[in-house]
């Protein structure tokens, strides 16, 4: 626990740092994927006028339906993202690549055999580590706002499991971020 605070200590420090040299864009995101949505809050520090490191706090809704290990697998969990975006037009916007690492907490409950005598149920614990690049175009409205959708193709892995084994894979999200710029 205690190397847990380190690191969240490390991490606030970083980016009370980076808010000092540029500016902080606020907003929510929302990402779908064909298992799953994956709504949160996120920030975005601009290191310079292309480039930018982000950070989302979220939740991850599961639903692999039959497409995990089980017959049905639903849950969810707690989590988060750190990434870092290359914008292509001036004042971070227009197109934009990247690269983002989640990791989710998620707890998930599975059945086998739906509906029939020998049903089995159970539930696992899984830490999952999801590594994206993503793309998407950024456009600025009214005073400081902006909405960016984008396109992201990665991989979930599970990195720890309590209980049986669950979905993981690549993964496509679809997705959009709305929000405003402060500061600068």
């Amino acid at each position: 626990m205690q190397s847990a605070k380190k690191q969240l200590f490390v991490l606030l420090l970083l980016l009370s740092g980076l808010t000092a040299f540029g500016q902080v864009d606020l907003g929510i995101e929302f990402q779908a994927y064909p298992t799953g949505l994956m709504p949160g809050v996120r920030a975005e520090f601009g290191l310079d006028d292309k480039q930018a490191v982000h950070i989302r706090l979220g939740y991850n809704i599961v639903r692999h339906r039959d497409l995990g290990e089980h017959d049905d697998e639903r849950g969810g969990g707690f989590g988060g993202s750190l990434g870092y975006r290359r914008y292509f037009g001036a004042e971070r916007s227009g197109w934009f690549a990247g690269v983002r690492g989640d990791v989710w907490f998620n707890d998930v409950d599975w059945k086998d055999n739906i509906g029939e005598v020998d049903e089995v149920r159970g539930n696992t614990d899984v830490v999952v580590v999801q590594p994206t690049a993503e793309a998407g175009y950024r456009f600025g409205f009214g005073e400081r706002w902006f909405f960016a959708p984008s396109i992201a193709l990665g991989a979930e892995i599970n990195i720890k499991t309590e209980g049986a084994d669950v979905g993981q894979g690549a993964v496509l999200l679809l997705g959009f971020s709305i929000g405003k710029r402060i500061g600068g």
